[in-house]
């Protein structure tokens, strides 16, 4: 129950600091939530994650649809040289996830230094 918890916390908090702040105000609300929630530090790392992920996956998948698909083809095209928005949806989850993840773990372990 503490990871449902934590992934919806972390992905409702970091949403809300996206709105405000830079982008790499992720790894804050994760934190933020890790040393709130005590979790174990690989739970609190997939928690991060997953919130992370499935919150910039799909908000890149509706920046998407709104504009027709466009400007992903063009992006993926300059990063990853490949005509492939999916791909592109799929690697900006991750990229965020990733950051999520390790604040997250970061968070959890430094509750349990404290």
């Amino acid at each position: 129950m503490k990871f449902i918890i934590s992934t919806i916390l972390t992905a409702l908090l970091s949403f809300v600091l996206g709105l405000y702040l830079p982008w790499w105000s992720i790894a804050i609300g994760a934190f933020i939530v890790a040393i709130a929630i005590p979790q174990a530090g690989w739970k609190a790392f997939l928690s991060g994650f997953i919130a992370l992920f499935l919150l910039w996956s799909i908000h890149a998948w509706l920046i998407n649809a709104a504009n027709e698909g466009i400007l992903a083809k063009r992006m993926s095209m300059l990063l990853l040289n490949i005509e492939n928005p999916l791909l592109l949806i799929l690697v900006t989850g991750g990229l965020g996830a990733l950051v999520a993840g390790l604040a997250a773990l970061t968070g959890s372990l430094a509750r349990k230094m404290f």
